[in-house]
């Protein structure tokens, strides 16, 4: 059997039409079919391959650390130098107050270890969260979700979760001395990059402070240079209790943190007595990666032509079809007048060698969000397919 019917047959599906892309090797924004044609990654698998794919210095870490250990014991028992040196370099990019460290293995792991840290710190049930919200698939990150078409179909979820408006200074209110945690992505991400200005996050730090509610905010797409900054909180000069982080974190491997300060951290240690518990979390492959992700944003200063980047797919795409662009930096939103002018022109892309996408909850924008070390020439080659696909779309 061919492998696309090895696919179909035995891989567990997630739709009933995948991209079905077969990829032979993959480095930095390109990934190479098995018949031998060439894409560019415009979305880092999404949002992942911050660096590019296989950055020779995450190789080398990763080589590294294979001919040392693998896999000793579960997270939290035994010292191991990828992870303490990974936990001191995450630190050293985060104020005072996020000084402590928890690893795990993706995104929706942070975020139910934060969930259940959140609850366990402040003896607190509620927490709010943001309509529109994507923080994950598993169950506790489903809950606080802010879709209800993603929800509705695996009710009953976690109760006492509120949803408010992302950005309305108005609904801020909704955070009471009730509240354990409002947990909110820096920029929201699935919605179709939608941004609240720097007011609105003062006066939502401010609200926090007033009812003893810990913030959480979701860096898990925005984190590690995406947006121009290595956090996107700094964007807005507000430090948060916690952030969870992953995706852009490994540089291609899966890792994801949890982190606040060792105080508020400290609470999973009793009552009871190893309160969170991950085999795999930090796993010293991952971590190694993760490590030498972080050098290289800082030795390569990545975050530094973000904004120039950025600035250049806006110059460059421009188009009657295309009605608006959202941005913070590389996370972009190319907005069309619906989904069905959208889809086509995306599979034409991805034919004419530019793999793109749409967001779950606004499937009339174009993601695109490519290695932050994409070059001018790459940008203008992908831009010229992409408004060459809405051309060809637009005359049938």
């Amino acid at each position: 059997m061919q492998n696309r019917q090895l696919f179909l047959s035995h891989l567990a599906q997630t739709t009933d039409f995948p991209l079905m892309i077969e990829i032979e090797r993959a480095e930095g924004v390109y990934l190479h079919g098995a018949d031998g044609k060439r894409y560019i990654d415009l979305i880092s698998g999404i949002g992942v391959s911050n660096i590019g794919h296989r950055h020779p210095k995450v190789i080398q870490a990763i080589q590294a650390q294979l001919d040392k250990y693998l896999h000793l014991m579960v997270y939290g028992e035994y010292i191991q130098t990828p992870q303490v040196q990974l936990a001191k370099a995450l630190c050293d990019t985060l104020p005072a107050g996020l000084d402590n460290v928890y690893l795990v293995n993706s995104g929706s792991e942070a975020v139910e270890g934060a969930l259940k840290l959140a609850k366990r710190h402040t003896n607190r049930r509620e927490i709010v969260s943001c309509i529109n919200a994507y923080h994950g698939s598993s169950h506790g990150a489903l809950s606080v979700g802010g879709n209800e078409i993603f929800k509705r179909a695996y009710r009953p979820l976690l109760p006492g979760i509120k949803n408010i408006k992302f950005g309305d200074l108005k609904e801020l209110v909704s955070i009471t001395k009730g509240t354990a945690a409002i947990i909110i992505e820096t920029v929201q991400g699935e919605a179709g990059i939608r941004i609240a200005d720097k007011e609105y996050f003062h006066s939502l730090r401010e609200r926090c402070d007033e009812t003893g509610t810990l913030l959480v905010l979701d860096e898990i797409q925005t984190g590690f240079g995406r947006t121009g900054k290595f956090w996107a909180f700094q964007h807005d000069d507000i430090v948060p209790d916690m952030i969870v982080c992953a995706k852009g974190m490994g540089g291609g491997m899966p890792i994801g943190a949890f982190i606040a300060n060792k105080d508020i951290m400290g609470s999973l240690k009793t009552n009871p007595l190893l309160g969170h518990i991950t085999t795999f979390g930090g796993h010293p492959v991952s971590a190694a990666a993760s490590l030498a992700t972080i050098r290289v944003i800082q030795e390569e200063q990545l975050t530094e032509k973000v904004e120039e980047k950025a600035a250049l797919f806006k110059k460059l795409l421009i188009h009657p079809e295309i009605k608006y662009i959202r941005n913070k930096g590389l996370m972009m939103a190319v907005e069309f007048e619906t989904f069905e002018v959208l889809k086509p022109i995306i599979d034409t892309c991805i034919d004419m060698g530019v793999v793109t996408d749409w967001f779950l909850f606004c499937d009339n924008a174009m993601r695109i969000a490519p290695p932050l070390t994409i070059t001018p020439s790459q940008i203008e080659e992908a831009c010229a397919v992409i408004i060459q696909a809405i051309e060809s779309n637009r005359k049938r």
